[in-house]
């Protein structure tokens, strides 16, 4: 298997889909960061000084997804038709799932993965002065479609 961002040279490059046909593509991913129970009986009942950590990280995943081409140097810039941030609240911390859509002709899997990893650091910025040892883990793509390769899923 070759790496399609290296050229026959082994410099890296932006590969070339311009003979990809436009089709509906679609990623989701998922993190998690585990809180101290304090920290996170705060976020629960918004009580975090600087708001409500829950609504100010999804806003920060949205926005995140928009922007996966300004962060990763060989991401082509895409038009996002569909982005959305889920974060729930479970025993020991908030699990966050990113779905991103687009018709294009290269898929959003980096776009989701952005938009989970920028949701858990904003989180984690949010409630740093009340818990500074909270993990950040699992972060993995779930499943994406569309495209020649087609559905893809998790085991």
């Amino acid at each position: 298997m070759s790496l399609t961002h290296l050229d026959q040279a082994g410099a890296a490059r932006m590969v070339d889909i311009s003979a990809k046909a436009a089709t509906r593509r679609e990623a989701v991913a998922e993190g998690y960061i585990a809180i101290g129970s304090a920290a996170l009986t705060a976020i629960r009942e918004q009580a975090v000084a600087k708001g409500d950590v829950l609504a100010v990280a999804r806003i920060a995943g949205i926005m995140a997804a928009k922007r996966t081409a300004d962060l990763i140097p060989l991401c082509h810039p895409l038009p996002i038709d569909a982005v959305t941030v889920d974060l729930v609240i479970e025993d020991a911390g908030v699990r966050v799932t990113a779905m991103v859509a687009t018709t294009h002709g290269t898929g959003v899997e980096m776009e989701a993965l952005t938009a989970v990893t920028t949701a858990l650091l904003t989180i984690y910025d949010m409630a740093k002065a009340m818990d500074r040892g909270m993990v950040i883990s699992g972060v993995r793509l779930l499943r994406k479609s569309g495209g020649r390769s087609g559905e893809w899923v998790a085991g």
